[in-house]
């Protein structure tokens, strides 16, 4: 991410459209009754749950119009407009990347915001909130809290007579085992995968279960830590056990994960580590035939372990309606507000005819209340067992420390991993990837 593009980019003193006046630079700017135009980038809104906080929100405050054009965070968009001077007045992006945003001054501290709207921080997971503090400053408001645990095609398991207990990922040499076992192919062509380790994306993870954290606190790159190495060698040999690579991901590209073909339906990977959010996804396939099964996933020492991810609101450099911004952050993560959009998917499920699997937000306060207030046992017991195990893993889950280069980290571990699944040994690979993320994180430093 060219993000040298920001230095010098907004100033203080710009026109606010709204009641703040001081280009999103904190002091006064978020006090008082918002009003005017919000442009926000990043933000769909597009679901119930999404719907019934922007409805909340524009209860509160009427005179704010709001603009929120569909679509994911667009980086070179928002560096564009930013080099422009006519950043959004809010963005809705990736925790992970918030630090670099912040390093660079594209983004603004949320000190004057939380104290402006009394957001009280420690109804929060402490988890996010660290995520988002750099040096000691906090630059985002997290909303949703994801974390991951193995999501299993019991169907599958019962036909071939094994117990889900199988997979786990404290015996390494034991689900490998299992994995190959489950695997089916037809000469060159995969048929079945056991055991999905979602590479490239879950090697942080890969790294967590055996015992590396491949960001320290403080925000340095610990990229080719040994275990970190050992542990994407690993997950490699489950890939190479199943196909190789590039007929493994040939395979998995193929699959539709949102509809009645998703391989846990199909029956075309057995396991694999996913989010929460999926299993309200998943619900929908029951009259496909899915059987579903979860089993939490665990470091080697047999304790329940996840990374932890999700988005957050933060404020531009330069933003022309820091008032408005910060009201929106604010509202949008509010306990009352999740509460609605709880009760707007409750109504989801009534008019379904389904059930409710949870609403996982960074809020603890919300999470607890909507859990104590909405939630029952699921009529399918694969599905409690997979919503209790998500819940089970919400406190032990953990975030990458905020980073001054945590987009160039980000990048520089990808890379790394697509290049030892090319062929490249893992300890080069990794090298490489530290050797670039510490020179990113340096320059950051500086």
């Amino acid at each position: 991410m060219a993000l040298s593009g920001c230095a010098g980019v907004g100033g203080k003193g710009e026109e606010a459209s709204g009641s703040g006046s001081s280009g999103g630079d904190g002091g006064n700017s978020f006090a008082g009754d918002p009003s005017g135009n919000l442009t926000i980038m990043g933000f769909g809104g597009e679901d119930e749950v999404a719907q019934a906080r922007v409805d909340a929100f524009t209860k509160a405050h009427p005179s704010v119009k709001v603009s929120h054009p569909k679509g994911e965070f667009d980086a070179q968009q928002f560096l564009t407009a930013l080099a422009a001077g006519n950043p959004p007045d809010l963005v809705y992006v990736d925790r992970a990347i918030i630090g670099t945003y912040a390093a660079q001054g594209a983004v603004v501290p949320l000190t004057d915001c939380v104290k402006a709207r009394k957001v009280d921080t420690s109804a929060y997971r402490e988890a996010a909130i660290n995520s988002l503090t750099l040096d000691g400053k906090l630059y985002g408001i997290p909303e949703f809290y994801v974390v991951q645990v193995n999501l299993i095609d019991a169907k599958t398991l019962k036909s071939k007579g094994i117990d889900p207990s199988k997979i786990q990922t404290k015996d390494w040499p034991a689900l490998k085992s299992t994995a190959t076992s489950l695997y089916e192919s037809n000469g060159s062509k995969i048929k079945r995968v056991g055991f999905d380790p979602k590479l490239p994306d879950s090697f942080p993870l890969w790294a967590l279960i055996n015992g590396a954290q491949i960001v320290k606190d403080g925000g340095a790159p610990n990229l080719n830590d040994p275990k970190a190495v050992e542990a994407l060698d690993y997950a490699i040999t489950l890939v190479e056990a199943q196909g190789g690579w590039t007929s493994f991901k040939a395979f998995r590209d193929s699959f539709d994960i949102f509809g009645d073909k998703n391989p846990l339906t199909t029956g075309t990977i057995t396991a694999f580590p996913m989010e929460n959010w999926y299993v309200n996804v998943l619900r929908d396939s029951i009259p496909a035939g899915l059987q579903l099964a979860a089993q939490p996933i665990t470091d080697r020492q047999g304790n329940p372990v996840s990374t932890l991810g999700g988005s957050a609101w933060a404020i531009p450099k330069g933003a022309k309606n820091p008032t408005a911004a910060c009201a929106w952050a604010a509202e949008m993560t509010a306990t009352d507000t999740w509460m609605k959009a709880a009760e707007a998917r409750i109504a989801k499920t009534k008019a379904d005819k389904s059930f409710f699997t949870g609403l996982f937000t960074a809020n603890k306060v919300a999470d607890e209340k909507i859990r104590e207030t909405y939630k029952e046992p699921a009529p399918k017991p694969g599905f409690e067992q997979a919503i209790q195990a998500f819940y089970d893993t919400l406190d032990t889950a953990k975030a990458m420390p905020a980073s001054a280069a945590g987009a160039q980290i980000d990048a520089a571990w990808k890379a790394a991993v697509g290049r030892a699944l090319g062929g490249q040994s893992a300890q080069a690979a990794l090298d490489q990837a530290q050797k670039e993320a510490q020179a990113a994180f340096d320059k950051a430093k500086k």
